[in-house]
């Protein structure tokens, strides 16, 4: 089941005297994150406008509106910031990683499963899953149409074809 609410970052530390926060952002960029009109705060999900919003060093920087002092601000430091999927449309064929991660990995020749995704790193020329098998193995591989041929996120599951070698044993 896809969340509605999706983890984009963290409220790190305080920026300046009028209620700026800095954020550890979870997304692609700090452009991302800075692009948000609204965002939600905390476990219960309260919706907070973003005022303003820039990239920062490795970080971004939003002014939440309510947030008006750094006294206010100290005390959301910690909390988890959260957007609504609704806000995003994503192209074709692409998909949150929180949608991937926990998705069942099978084998398209022998249904045989593997594991389950654990993470997604994205570096490079196309993004590598980590999966973890049953008996608590780490495996990778990469999400090349070679590879990786059928995404079921409904159903919770993922087909992939491995390439000769990829999982053997040493």
């Amino acid at each position: 089941m896809r969340k509605q609410f999706l983890e984009i970052g963290k409220i790190v530390a305080t920026q300046g005297l009028g209620g700026e926060v800095r954020v550890q952002y979870y997304c692609d960029s700090a452009d991302v994150i800075c692009s948000f009109d609204r965002l939600f705060l905390g476990k219960d999900k309260q919706e907070l406008e973003v005022e303003k919003a820039r990239p920062h060093k490795t970080l971004a920087v939003l002014k939440l509106g309510g947030i008006d002092n750094v006294d206010e601000a100290k005390t959301i430091v910690g909390k988890m910031l959260y957007m609504d999927r609704d806000d995003v449309e994503l192209p074709e064929g692409v998909n949150f990683i929180q949608d991937l991660i926990g998705l069942e990995v099978r084998d398209a020749d022998t249904g045989k499963v593997y594991g389950k995704v654990t993470d997604i790193y994205q570096h490079g020329a196309a993004d590598v899953y980590e999966l973890k098998t049953p008996d608590g193995k780490e495996l990778m591989f990469p999400a090349i149409p070679e590879v990786l041929l059928e995404k079921n996120i409904d159903d919770g599951y993922l087909v992939i074809r491995p390439l000769d070698g990829l999982f053997d044993e040493e």
